[in-house]
């Protein structure tokens, strides 16, 4: 249980990620035809040819109070520091309290995973025409907490089981990704209750986890051969860094190396606070991969 000065901590850091005025996208466009089917797009600040293309997966434990809008600040940090940016909507659970009382429901199955995977098949196709001057070939995608987890599904669906319908014939065309204290192993998360009950919830209930795991757990889908690395907070509350540890220990037990950053005092919400000091290294650990 942490003590009172981290909890302090931690809500004064996610107050300080909160503060920043949402940052309104150049250009959006639908992937379908649902509301939540859009991609916001951020043209590079001083117009930059040729910019590598970020793509941002927003978190919020898959749950419908949560939506792109908290992640327009770090989208447009990404964008002043020469990125061309798009910021995946998706569809997550619903508003109202699950059976429990508690917090909403979290995520749709399947529709939150169809929504990923149509939105990143569409993008290249929408960048070229929203963004004609970023270049696709160098796409990152990264990911916040629950947008972690779906930064690393999207870059595994060449390893997805045979028969799924998201399974693509070969890897995703990406520089690689960087997941932002993720949820990256779906049975730690459960072990440690990550976001009150969030994965049993996105995977449909405690019933679905084991057979639904293994096409939805990013831990589960290795090697994938997509360079990935990791940035975690050693004081996050929210995901905790045993998460992000279990996953790298499963890729090396894959034989596949994943880079894990460290971020020595830091929370969870700095990663994505234009105003903290690990944004910054996120945008260096994206860089690194872009280019």
């Amino acid at each position: 249980m942490p003590d009172s000065a981290a909890r302090e901590r931690d809500a004064a850091e996610t107050a300080s990620a909160f503060a920043h005025p949402a940052v309104a996208p150049d250009r959006t466009a639908a992937y379908g035809g649902h509301p939540d089917q859009v991609i916001d797009f951020f043209a590079p600040r001083g117009g930059r040819a040729g910019a590598p293309l970020v793509v941002v997966l927003h978190g919020g434990a898959w749950r419908a109070p949560y939506d792109r809008v908290h992640v327009s600040p770090f989208a447009g940090f990404l964008a002043r520091r020469g990125f061309a940016v798009a910021s995946v909507e998706y569809r997550r659970g619903g508003e109202t309290p699950g059976r429990d009382g508690g917090a909403p429901v979290a995520g749709r199955w399947p529709d939150t995973f169809d929504d990923v995977a149509a939105a990143l098949d569409a993008l290249p196709e929408l960048a070229a025409r929203e963004l004609p001057g970023a270049d696709v070939r160098r796409t990152v995608l990264t990911g916040h907490s629950a947008g972690g987890h779906l930064a690393l599904w999207a870059a595994a669906r060449h390893v997805l089981p045979q028969g799924s319908p998201w399974r693509l014939p070969e890897p995703p065309p990406l520089r690689g990704v960087v997941a932002l204290a993720p949820v990256a192993d779906l049975a730690r998360a459960v072990e440690l209750d990550v976001c009150s009950g969030a994965v049993h919830q996105l995977l449909g209930g405690a019933e679905h986890f084991e057979e639904r795991r293994g096409h939805s757990d990013p831990a589960v889908l290795l090697p994938t051969g997509v360079a990935t690395t990791v940035v975690q907070g050693s004081w996050d509350l929210t995901v905790p860094r045993e998460v992000s540890e279990a996953f790298v220990g499963a890729a090396a037990e894959a034989g596949e190396l994943v880079g894990l950053t460290v971020l020595d005092g830091a929370g969870h919400f700095p990663l994505i606070d234009p105003a903290a000091d690990a944004c910054a290294v996120v945008a260096e650990e994206i860089a690194q991969l872009a280019w």
